[in-house]
């Protein structure tokens, strides 16, 4: 007799965030015991492998923990705002959150936390420098997401003095480029131009649609 095979869906929101939660909880606790065990007998042979089993539990844990968090923010804000919303907010919590474990990893191994700020710092830098208009493409994004000047499907009119005046019908806000439909064609313009131009909305001309 053939089996039938019941396919399921996505978890659903609310298992997303306990699950994450739980994983969250469980990565805290191997920092904490590490930290405890450190001031109550130092620094033995014992405690060097109880060390690195509380590594691989704070990395297993963390990054499973950090994954479901993030993807549960970013699915929260795609229902409640924008689906852009939420991958841009699903990004750059998951780069937050593994950033937050590699230091907790480093505190328990016993790496100077000073020196590892000042080399995130300049790291830093020199990455915000390097991608300047990337990252002010993905924070205007952001903006323009959350403050709402526009909306997907609307008659918009934006002044800027690199586009000149265009009017155009919004067909989508992604995470570098606002998408628009003009009299000439699709036109891709970067968010970061878009949030410092003059944005107007227009009414919806007779028969026609973007």
């Amino acid at each position: 007799m053939a089996r039938i095979r019941i396919r399921r869906g996505p978890p659903r929101l609310h298992e997303v965030w306990v699950k994450g939660l739980a994983a969250a909880v469980v990565a805290v606790l191997a920092v904490v015991a590490r930290s405890e065990l450190n001031k109550r007998h130092g620094l033995t042979p014992h405690s060097q492998v109880v060390t690195w089993i509380c590594v691989m539990t704070l990395l297993v844990f963390g990054i499973y923990g950090v994954g479901r968090l993030a993807d549960a923010l970013g699915r929260y804000l795609s229902v409640r705002y924008h689906e852009a919303a939420g991958a841009v907010v699903r990004l750059v919590a998951t780069g937050a959150g593994y950033l937050v474990v590699l230091i907790a990893v480093f505190e328990i191994l016993g790496v100077s936390i000073g020196h590892l700020i000042i080399g995130f710092g300049l790291a830093g830098v020199v990455l915000g420098i390097a991608a300047q208009q990337s990252l002010g493409n993905l924070f205007a994004s952001l903006v323009l997401l959350f403050a709402r000047p526009f909306n997907v499907g609307e008659h918009i009119r934006i002044r800027s003095g690199t586009i000149g005046v265009v009017d155009a019908w919004v067909l989508d806000i992604g995470l570098t480029y606002v998408t628009l439909q003009t009299e000439d064609g699709l036109l891709k313009v970067p968010n970061s131009v878009v949030l410092a131009s003059g944005i107007g909305k227009l009414a919806m001309p007779p028969n026609r649609k973007p």
